[in-house]
């Protein structure tokens, strides 16, 4: 077992993260719930109070809460794994230390995001956050939200960091990922539902997925087709997946239609979001039904 399975996992989502009705209580209740779903579907690591969490909306306290909730219900069965991502660096410092008290298993430390750093302070921020504490690290390069991307010379530079031994891969960008895979022993987690398969395919240990909440049981299936070198079946999963993933993720995307899925299934954690997210539409929705009875849902 790799240093970064035995510290993520393979399969993670990202979580939502409960609301009550009117947006102004996380529903813990209803949290608790959702995490022992995710596990029973097959993810073996949770992401917490990421972008998918709504965690630009959550305060330090909701945070610490949260993590102790999903990981005083998942317990041994699975990686729970804190979002510790800010453009400010001694916040994201504070939230670090704050998720070793809650017992998190390892951070989430997003690309500092609006301000754009440079490359040098891209590289200053992430080894900041991964000297703060113990935890093993995993680095979310997504340029589409931050502005800026981790070069592949940074990211080159910041493997050699002890406690950096992952990175979540939203960049898009499929040759850069193979270089530094190539020239490190950076772990890869395909950040990106629509790339999955192709992250995998390159060599990317696993997956970090919002679509997750729902077909985590096919990315198992699929992780494990691929270390098979059971690529046909890698695929015929992968293409059986592309409704779910257009629906989810391309239509309106993220928290917005994941909630509205869960809704849709009768799970836990669909529904209520915080401003400025607002609700899909029911026309969205009606939408989202049809893309997940494509994708081999009962509706």
């Amino acid at each position: 077992m790799s240093q970064a399975t035995e510290a993520f996992g393979t399969v993670l989502t990202a979580m939502v993260t409960p609301f009550t009705k009117d947006g102004s209580k996380v529903d813990y209740d209803a949290l608790a719930k959702l995490a022992n779903d995710l596990v029973d579907l097959g993810n073996n690591g949770l992401v917490v109070s990421g972008t998918t969490g709504e965690s630009p909306t959550t305060d330090e306290h909701e945070k610490l809460e949260i993590l102790k909730v999903v990981k005083s219900t998942v317990g041994n069965r699975a990686k729970v794994v804190a979002g510790a991502g800010s453009n400010d660096t001694a916040h994201s410092v504070l939230l670090a230390k704050d998720a070793v008290k809650a017992g998190a298993d390892g951070l989430l430390v997003v690309t500092p995001y609006y301000n754009k750093p440079p490359q040098d302070g891209i590289i200053a921020h992430m080894t900041t956050v991964a000297d703060s504490t113990d935890l093993p690290v995993m680095l979310y390069d997504i340029p589409g939200r931050a502005g800026v991307a981790i070069s592949t010379e940074s990211m080159i530079k910041l493997s050699k960091h002890p406690k950096i031994i992952a990175n979540k891969d939203a960049k898009g960008d499929l040759w850069a990922a193979s270089e530094v895979m190539a020239k490190t022993d950076l772990a890869y987690y395909s950040g990106e539902d629509a790339l999955n398969l192709a992250l995998l395919s390159l060599g990317a240990t696993g997956v970090v997925s919002v679509t997750g909440h729902i077909v985590a049981d096919r990315h198992k299936a699929m992780v494990e087709a691929v270390k098979a070198n059971d690529l046909a079946t890698a695929q015929t999963i992968n293409n059986g997946l592309v409704p779910v993933t257009d629906g989810i993720m391309n239509r309106v995307g993220g928290a917005i239609m994941v909630k509205a899925a869960l809704d849709l299934l009768g799970r836990p954690g669909g529904g209520f979001l915080r401003l400025p997210l607002i609700p899909a539409t029911q026309a969205q929705r009606d939408t989202l039904r049809t893309d997940l009875i494509a994708g081999g849902f009962k509706l």
